[in-house]
C-alpha cells in the first residue's frame, strides 16, 4: 500500500516566510542606547523662588542615552524670556547653544550652566510649577514642568 501524501497545511507553508520576515525586521530594529539618534530625558528640574520681580534662574539635567550628540538651542516659557548661560571664570555669559554629548549629560546647576528667566510676566512662588519647553538642534522639543522651590533650596542629588 502506498502512503497517502497530503499537501502541507497553508499555515505550515507560510511559517518559513514569516520567520524570515521576522529575522529581517529584527536586524533593522533600533538597538536602544547604541542608536544613531540622541535619546534625551530631563531630570532634577527646579527653579528657586525668585527674589527679584523680573529675573529668576532654573536648573535641570538633560541626559542623552543615545549614540549621537545633540545641542540645546533655545528654551521658551510662558513666564518670560529664557536664555541659557554658562559660567566661565566666575563670570556668566549667554550662549546660543550647549552640547548634550552622546552617552552623557548637560547639567545646569548653581555656579555653572543655568537658565536665566528675564522680564518675568509674573513672579513664580514656592509650590507652583513653571512650564518650559527645551528646543534642540536634532531632537523634538521637550516640555518640562519645573517646580518652584524655596530661594535657598540646595538639591542633595541630581546636580
Amino acid at each position: 500500500m502506498t502512503p497517502v501524501r497530503r499537501p502541507a497545511h497553508p499555515v505550515t507553508r507560510l511559517a518559513p516566510v514569516a520567520l524570515a520576515g521576522t529575522l529581517v525586521l529584527t536586524g533593522c530594529s533600533d538597538s536602544g542606547s547604541d542608536s544613531d539618534q540622541a535619546e534625551l530625558s530631563v531630570s532634577a528640574a527646579y527653579m528657586p523662588q525668585p527674589v527679584s520681580d523680573s529675573m529668576a534662574a532654573g536648573y535641570l539635567t538633560i541626559t542623552n542615552k543615545g549614540g549621537t550628540k545633540d545641542a540645546l538651542t533655545s528654551v521658551t516659557s510662558d513666564v518670560g524670556q529664557v536664555t541659557a548661560h554658562e559660567t566661565v571664570d566666575s563670570a556668566m555669559q549667554e550662549v546660543k547653544s550647549l552640547d548634550v554629548p552622546a552617552h552623557g549629560q548637560l547639567v545646569f546647576k548653581s555656579g555653572g550652566n543655568h537658565l536665566m528667566f528675564e522680564n518675568l510676566k509674573r513672579k513664580p512662588k514656592q509650590g507652583e510649577t513653571v512650564s518650559v519647553e527645551l528646543h534642540f538642534a536634532q531632537s523634538d522639543p521637550v516640555t518640562v514642568e519645573m517646580p518652584v522651590k524655596s530661594a535657598t533650596y540646595n538639591p542633595k542629588t541630581g546636580h
